[in-house]
């Protein structure tokens, strides 16, 4: 956690956090709109869109979700599993690996290192489970600002894919 965050709290997710995490999936959805991005994930609300609630649900259920907290409030979220989402073209590693399932952070809050310190946690995690590789897949269009965002917090490009028309990037880092 940086100085920006003074008061940011991670903790274990759990099906209670299903709507604040939907709601911050609805407001990143309404922010890319907002800046021209409908490739991304659409423009219809997360909330709303077909097996986006109950994604949601499976991630609180079925993988290990953690919930950034600011002064009590949800304001950013990470899911960690052991592989790849099978519904993304993506192969597992051929290693024990962490992968980061979804990452968001409530717009509001923009700015304040959240996305950054969920991350570090995210590593944390992974080196507590003994495992040496966290990976993570993301939209790589839009001239590759997410691309460069985990770039900065120390993942390093590996395989490019296409999930039909959508242009990803996995990422990797060693932590061991």
């Amino acid at each position: 956690m940086n100085d920006t965050t003074p008061h940011l709290r991670i903790r274990p997710g759990g099906p209670a956090d299903v709507p604040a995490i939907l709601d911050m999936l609805d407001s990143a959805v309404a922010w890319m709109n907002a800046r021209g991005n409908t490739e991304q994930w659409g423009t219809t609300p997360y909330s709303k869109a077909p097996g986006g609630v109950e994604r949601v649900e499976r991630y609180t259920t079925e993988n290990r979700p953690f919930v950034a907290e600011l002064d009590g409030t949800p304001v950013g979220a990470v899911v960690l599993d052991s592989r790849p989402s099978p519904r993304m073209p993506i192969e597992p590693a051929d290693e024990p690996e962490v992968y980061v399932r979804l990452l968001v952070s409530d717009r509001r809050h923009a700015g304040r290192g959240i996305g950054a310190a969920l991350l570090a946690h995210a590593v944390e995690e992974t080196r507590r489970a003994g495992v040496d590789l966290l990976r993570v897949d993301c939209w790589a269009g839009g001239g590759g600002a997410l691309v460069a965002f985990y770039e900065r917090n120390g993942f390093r490009p590996t395989d490019g894919f296409l999930d039909g028309r959508w242009p990803g990037q996995v990422l990797a880092r060693r932590v061991g």
